[in-house]
């Protein structure tokens, strides 16, 4: 089983390899990348691609430390969320 940060990586460089990929990646995300590592990708799970350009560079943070009751809820139901 890979691991979050490998199945990132294989997505990002499929992307770099393979134009009708990185348009499939851009237009419907879940799907895609679903389809391409092999995965069920819930709903109500939500990914968002965002390309770089020459002068966009887009900074991903990490979730706060500070839960809401609904992320609390997700984690106390043994949600599992595979992105």
């Amino acid at each position: 089983m890979q691991t979050v940060d490998e199945m990132k990586a294989h997505v990002i460089t499929k992307a770099a390899e393979d134009d009708e990929f990185r348009s499939r990646v851009m237009e419907n995300p879940n799907a895609a990348i679903s389809s391409e590592i092999g995965v069920d990708i819930p709903d109500e799970y939500n990914i968002v691609v965002h390309e770089d350009s020459g002068n966009t560079t887009h900074l991903v943070l990490p979730p706060s430390a500070n839960l809401t009751d609904e992320d609390l809820a997700k984690a106390s139901g043994g949600m599992i969320i595979v992105w």
